[in-house]
């Protein structure tokens, strides 16, 4: 059985590649067993691989979940936050965008305005120079896309289920400067104690299971935030 996989971030670089053709001899085979398989063929990588959870079909997927050869699979390392896109990359109702365009505050809140709606909010998440004495000149921000917005989208029914809000999330991938926007959520609800809460739930579960990365440029050197093989505590974690 042959299987494309898609790579990302630092296990993309170490791999050489972002798409991996790998021949399993004996299928069928499930996520957790491909694990073990792609860590002995590529040993260089099995720290990282590790760590990594598997996507079927842009669903993250248990060890026992058995891939077949149509399945689309990708290697998720843990998130910090791909591949960049010339264009903009949004669902069909236009509240979630994955893009390389600068993102504008105003444009993301006029869509979840509501006329019934008495409270909203905006979360912009910028590039800072300073972590504590490391400087960073830019960020590099990668993401499987298809999946990142279909994972927006389900933040989105969860805000709209748990508190009645609108939300709207937008992310930049590329190159992202110092002090400049890479995330914005927007998030409109009748009242603001549920439009507080909201805006902090999206956010977080953001950063929790949304399969995009970012690379740190620094002074000297660049580094894959998220993608250290042995911090568990950066795995993505399926949600409930």
């Amino acid at each position: 059985m042959q299987l494309s996989i898609r790579l990302f971030a630092g296990l993309a670089e170490v791999i050489g590649s972002q798409t991996l053709n790998f021949h399993v001899a004996e299928p069928p085979v499930t996520a957790g067993k491909l694990k073990e398989l792609l860590s002995a063929s590529y040993p260089e990588a099995a720290g990282q691989i590790a760590v990594s959870m598997v996507a079927v079909d842009r669903e993250y997927a248990p060890d026992n979940t058995v891939i077949t050869e149509s399945s689309e699979v990708a290697l998720i390392p843990p998130v910090s936050g791909g591949e960049p896109s010339p264009e903009e990359n949004s669902t069909q109702d236009g509240f979630y965008t994955v893009t390389e365009q600068p993102l504008r505050t105003e444009d993301i809140l006029n869509k979840v305005l509501d006329k019934d709606h008495g409270a909203s909010l905006v979360f912009v998440g910028t590039t800072r120079e300073m972590t504590g004495s490391e400087r960073t000149s830019a960020l590099h921000y990668e993401a499987y896309v298809p999946m990142a917005l279909s994972k927006f989208e389900e933040i989105g029914r969860e805000v709209m289920e748990r508190w009645q809000a609108r939300c709207a999330i937008s992310h930049r991938i590329g190159h992202v400067g110092v002090q400049e926007a890479s995330v914005i959520i927007a998030v409109s609800s009748p009242h603001r104690a549920a439009c507080y809460e909201a805006s902090r739930y999206a956010i977080e579960e953001l950063k929790r299971m949304v399969p995009i990365w970012k690379k740190d440029i620094g002074e000297s050197s660049e580094t894959w935030k998220g993608a250290d093989p042995a911090s568990s505590d950066n795995r993505p974690i399926p949600p409930r």
